[in-house]
């Protein structure tokens, strides 16, 4: 006789049948969950950046294609030049001046970006380098004096 049930737990409403997780179970949930948008997200980036290197590919080709069409251009204007001296001079007096200058500017550029290397060698950060190699001798003074003391 349930309906009319009369006594001490007669005003309080009946226990609810256990439904709610229990805080393990809701902290394996928060663990899966967690793991689960990891890797969704990690998922993500991957695919962006697979997307973004695909890009940066296209866009790479793409300055390669302009540069080879910049050569042919040179190329043009080196045959214009000559074409242009030879007005004035024998053709083969042409050719050679241009020659002996373009071979001369490949030199100097040559030069320069031979020391430009030779600057940015060895490939170790000195400065760096320095600065850490600081920083421990000055904990191992520290270490010292703590030790005096």
């Amino acid at each position: 006789m349930v309906e009319g049930a009369s006594g001490p737990d007669a005003g309080r409403p009946s226990a609810p049948a256990s439904t709610e997780p229990s805080v393990g179970e809701l902290v394996t949930q928060l663990s899966e969950q967690t793991s689960r948008l990891v890797r969704s997200e990690m998922q993500l980036a991957q695919t962006e950046m697979l997307q973004k290197a695909k890009n940066a590919g296209v866009g790479v080709g793409l300055f390669g294609a302009a540069g080879i069409v910049a050569l042919y251009g040179g190329g043009a204007l080196i045959a214009t030049v000559i074409l242009a001296l030879s007005l004035v001079l024998p053709a083969w007096t042409a050719a050679l001046i241009v020659t002996v200058t373009l071979f001369a500017i490949a030199g100097i550029v040559a030069l320069t970006g031979k020391n430009r290397v030779s600057r940015a060698t060895p490939p170790a950060p000195q400065k760096t380098i320095d600065s850490v190699k600081r920083d421990i001798e000055t904990v191992k003074e520290g270490r010292h004096r703590g030790d005096a003391q």
